[in-house]
């Protein structure tokens, strides 16, 4: 086994347990959980050893890297498109994408709609949803709360579309689990509508407790599982 395989292992490792233990807590089975390996800044070696460990799904940030990266990877993943989506990235992203996780506006579901039409393909999302109470923080991406009923109906009567839940990322400056408290309340209203929606992609490796504690199904574990970023540029 090599260095780097033995490294991503034992980081692996501690993660599970801590799934576990966050399972046990909040009462639920560690078969709801879905790990997603947040790769972007890491090589496409990095990617295949993920295989060798039984990690079938990964994210990208960054349309450019994540589909000369998928061009590069030797083995089959359902790849997420994690990142904040630029409308004339759509088609690109699509081309390569399993799930989009960052739909925040209908300017740009239209544009993935337009695309996944383009080839035939009906493209699963999930709409990215703004916790921050301060008010909408366009660096981050998401739409506020009071604006996701009516963009969760227009994309469930899009043809080449496929709602498949929520997505979210905790706050700046606030404790997560208050956040993804209201995600959890946000989340109940959403699926009275939208019953068939059932993915929650919330927690990332600062933060994964509290985020199944309110009902996360999908975790976005990038540093903790793959160690430092490597540096760019």
């Amino acid at each position: 086994m090599s260095n780097r395989l033995s490294e991503i292992q034992s980081n692996l490792g501690i993660i599970q347990t801590r799934i576990k233990n966050a399972c046990s807590a909040a009462g639920r089975d560690i078969s709801e959980i879905t790990l997603i390996a947040v790769t972007k800044t890491y090589p496409a070696s990095d990617v295949d050893l993920l295989k060798q460990l039984g990690i079938e799904n990964v994210g990208e940030n960054r349309d450019q890297e994540a589909s000369s990266k998928k061009a590069e990877v030797k083995n089959e993943f359902k790849w997420h498109f994690i990142g904040q989506l630029q409308s004339n990235k759509a088609k690109s992203v699509v081309n390569y994408a399993d799930l989009i996780h960052s739909v925040d506006r209908w300017s740009l579901a239209k544009e993935i709609q337009k695309s996944a039409q383009g080839i035939n393909k009906v493209q699963p999302v999930l709409i990215q949803v703004d916790l921050d109470q301060s008010g909408p923080d366009p660096t981050r991406g998401g739409i506020w709360p009071a604006e996701l009923s009516e963009l969760a109906a227009s994309i469930s009567q899009a043809s080449h579309l496929e709602l498949k839940g929520l997505m979210s990322v905790a706050p700046l400056g606030e404790k997560p689990e208050l956040a993804f408290a209201r995600l959890k309340d946000l989340r109940a209203s959403f699926l009275e509508e939208h019953p068939q929606a059932q993915i929650l992609s919330a927690g990332m490796s600062d933060d994964l407790e509290a985020a199944i504690l309110h009902g996360a199904t999908h975790l976005r574990i990038g540093s903790s599982l793959l160690g430092e970023r490597p540096k760019i540029g």
